[in-house]
């Protein structure tokens, strides 16, 4: 076994924090722009009204003042079923779970607090770090992002842009970029972008060149990156999951618990922001938005991961590889349609007859329907998803799942400061592993909540 340095993962997320301090203008990521003839809601480059949204450089120095610094938070009243939770170690899908026997259980809870700071300094060079405390995070404050954007003014037919530091590479087209990585459209994001959230942050840079082609807009990003060898170990030995817990600089998930095998070899929760393998991974992201009413992206990521690095925490490298596409277009009568679609490989552990101790294939798609209501908006979205397992020391039929789930959600302000969102969620999935636990493959599970989100 190939042993890391672990001081290496520390040295190079508190680089990220030090260095990468920098922001982008933003909106829901890769929503398109603002169409003419919208009306009575949000445009597609405006996200809630409540969601954090990084303004740009402006032409003046603002290091440190009331305008660089925005404050988030989230109190909710739950509403659940099912067995126990993942964030609790369980097989449950959702955030939230019953009680112990699976029962409804109500719950008032404060879900997120965050601090947001933004400095201008210079109009084209600005940044973003965010602290934050969720529930079930394993410090009281962590660090979500910091990042440095370069963003020279746009002018003529081609421009040009930079990112560096601690971020989500730009996949969702549910959450508004910077900040927080707030939700724009319901509480919880889909399984896609809940997965992203929790495995698939970087430490990395990224360079995107931006062409206008008369009514047409091109964009073509390349990116490279460390600190994300183990992303895949969720999406492996729990499977996909809904809810809006996001990944820190510096803590873990629990994993369900695992086969007799794996028990011996994995540790019992995994870290997001980890460096093994010192590999440099990439992605590559094109977007293509032929009128101000469409767009249309797709990602490719590659973390290059070597399946056979370990250190002595038991935490592994996992090759990971995943395709994903996305697209937004307004419809008539105020409506707007999001779908994204992601299928992917993710691997680790050493040979078994030819056979890697782990190899998921994982896939995922789902469409939302979004319509303005007066000030807010009510949103539909429904989704599937599943993975199949052939690793040579997983049993296949308990290790592979599918399912589906069915999304409502009201989002309305209440006020200059906070919005209200309503929100029903049920999942149906079937994971053999389960009877590990005592519990059947199926469960079926709903989530109702009500949340007010504040921005100060």
């Amino acid at each position: 076994m190939r042993l890391a340095l672990k001081s290496a993962r520390c040295f190079g997320v508190g680089f990220a924090a030090a260095a990468g301090l920098f922001a982008l203008p933003a909106q829901a990521q890769g929503a398109p722009a603002p169409a003419a003839a919208n009306q009575g809601g949000a445009s597609p480059a405006e996200p809630a009204a409540d969601d954090y949204v990084e303004a740009d450089g402006g032409s003046g120095t603002d290091i440190l003042s009331a305008d660089t610094l925005t404050l988030l938070a989230q109190f909710s009243l739950v509403a659940a079923n099912g067995h126990t939770s993942f964030a609790d170690g369980g097989f449950g899908k959702t955030r939230f779970s019953g009680k112990a026997d699976g029962d409804l259980a109500v719950k008032a809870l404060p879900i997120e607090a965050a601090l947001i700071w933004q400095p201008h300094f210079t109009s084209s060079l600005s940044g973003n770090v965010s602290v934050t405390w969720q529930k079930d995070q394993e410090h009281s404050a962590d660090l979500i992002e910091a990042y440095a954007t370069f963003i020279p003014k746009r002018g003529g037919t081609f421009d040009f842009s930079a990112k560096a530091g601690l971020y989500w590479p730009e996949i969702s087209l549910e959450h508004a970029t910077g900040g927080a990585w707030s939700t724009v459209y319901t509480i919880t994001p889909s399984a896609i972008n809940s997965w992203v959230g929790e495995e698939v942050k970087v430490v990395g840079a990224e360079g995107t060149i931006h062409a206008s082609l008369g009514d047409q807009d091109l964009s073509l990003t390349a990116g490279a990156f460390g600190f994300n060898d183990t992303s895949g170990t969720l999406l492996s030995f729990r499977g996909w999951a809904l809810h809006d817990m996001l990944a820190t600089g510096f803590g873990h998930f629990k994993l369900p618990p695992l086969n007799t095998f794996m028990k011996q070899a994995q540790a019992p929760e995994t870290r997001s922001l980890f460096e093994i393998d010192n590999r440099v991974g990439f992605y590559g992201r094109a977007e293509w938005r032929p009128s101000s009413s469409f767009m249309v992206n797709a990602f490719y990521y590659d973390n290059r991961g070597d399946p056979a690095a370990v250190v002595r925490s038991l935490q592994w490298g996992w090759r990971t590889r995943f395709l994903n596409v996305g697209m937004v277009a307004d419809l008539p009568a105020g409506l707007r349609l999001i779908g994204q679609a992601m299928q992917g490989t993710t691997q680790m552990g050493f040979k078994t007859n030819g056979i890697v101790w782990v190899d998921t294939r994982y896939r995922s798609a789902f469409a939302l329907l979004t319509h303005p209501v007066g000030a807010g908006a009510v949103s539909v979205r429904g989704e599937w998803f599943d993975t199949a397992e052939h690793g040579s020391r997983m049993v296949h039929a308990d290790e592979s799942e599918n399912g589906w789930a069915m999304t409502a959600a009201l989002r309305y302000p209440v006020w200059k400061y906070a919005t209200a969102f309503l929100e029903a969620l049920h999942v149906e999935s079937d994971r053999g592993a389960r009877q590990r636990a005592g519990l059947p493959a199926k469960e079926a599970q709903t989530v109702l909540q009500a949340a007010l989100r504040f921005r100060w």
